[in-house]
């Protein structure tokens, strides 16, 4: 069964919620020129058959933490098993099937140097049938996190995109530390972004004064931030894939930019290993891929060396869905 096609106005709303995933319906629509109505109606289509979410979103390098980009190789008949285990742990992000099944890739967001090692140097060292684990540590991102896909369609012009888009204050020259409340209240975020305040409040036993100042502080200095979630077959992204990059050390930022700037990429980031820059890319075919890779990475000065992997199955995008 072929996915739905998006009209404008679909694309319109998912970049409108990348802009600011927590704008109420009707700002939407009036900066859309539509009804309110509209707006509804399309949000729960696109839930339906997008599988459209809106997600919360800390961006850990404000909190002092580390994100870690994991490669476990595993035997064919553990693959799944051992992704949806990782899928369900409140520190894994994104998790994927790739390499013909046999390799499993996560994002990992360990909060404690002690979570990071009982992870990395216990857990998934003595899972069975797992036969390497390679642990890439988040250097740098260049494009992913706040920064959405969706923005690099253009779908609203640029001052539909400046209405939307809210006032950010500079982040604070320190890291942010985050409180019992704050937790409860990102606990409610990560699972819906859009959550009313009333909503927050029954959930926390906050006063819904304090629930949206802290909201709206926690925003504004980018430390929490809103993920649009969408099914990439839906605008027409059939084949994704990573690449690991080995960049001479003096082009890295070059090439980081450069990737930053490819529509074909959702994410890139310079990290620790051989393979010091990881970038997610994703297009319409396998030939859309060849030619990116050929005509596109091929040119950039410093580029020594290229892994490939197809993304076969994505087992959890932010938030756990096991029915899906």
């Amino acid at each position: 069964m072929e996915p739905p096609s998006l009209d404008a106005l679909d694309l319109k709303l998912l970049h409108a919620l990348q802009a600011d995933g927590r704008a109420p319906f009707s700002r939407i629509a009036e900066v859309l020129g539509v009804s309110d109505q509209t707006i509804a109606r399309r949000f729960r289509k696109l839930r339906t058959t997008a599988g459209l979410r809106v997600v919360g979103m800390t961006d850990e390098s404000l909190l002092g933490r580390q994100t870690w980009i994991v490669r476990l190789r595993c035997t064919p008949d553990v693959a799944e098993q051992l992704a949806a285990a990782l899928a369900r742990r409140s520190d894994s992000s994104y998790v994927y099937l790739i390499s013909g099944g046999t390799e499993v890739l996560c994002a990992m967001k360990p909060r404690s140097p002690q979570e990071r090692d009982e992870l990395l140097f216990d857990r998934l060292q003595r899972t069975p049938r797992v036969i390497s684990v390679s642990a890439h540590c988040m250097l740098r991102s260049f494009f992913g996190g706040p920064l959405g896909w969706l923005d690099k369609t253009q779908a609203l012009d640029p001052d539909q995109e400046a209405a939307l888009r809210p006032a950010r204050v500079e982040p604070a020259a320190a890291a942010v530390s985050l409180d019992g409340a704050d937790e409860a209240l990102l606990a409610v975020l990560r699972r819906d972004g859009r959550a009313t305040f009333s909503e927050l409040r029954n959930s926390t036993g906050q006063p819904e004064s304090a629930v949206k100042r802290r909201v709206e502080h926690l925003l504004s200095t980018g430390v929490l931030y809103c993920d649009v979630q969408h099914d990439s077959e839906s605008l027409g992204l059939g084949v994704g894939a990573m690449l690991w990059l080995t960049v001479t050390p003096s082009a890295l930022d070059a090439v980081g930019r450069a990737l930053a700037a490819h529509p074909e990429v959702r994410f890139a980031a310079a990290v620790t290993g051989q393979a010091n820059l990881v970038a997610s890319v994703a297009g319409s075919s396998t030939g859309e891929l060849y030619t990116y890779l050929s005509e596109k990475i091929g040119v950039l000065d410093g580029v020594q060396t290229v892994e490939t992997a197809l993304t076969l199955r994505k087992v959890k995008q932010l938030t756990y869905e096991p029915n899906r």
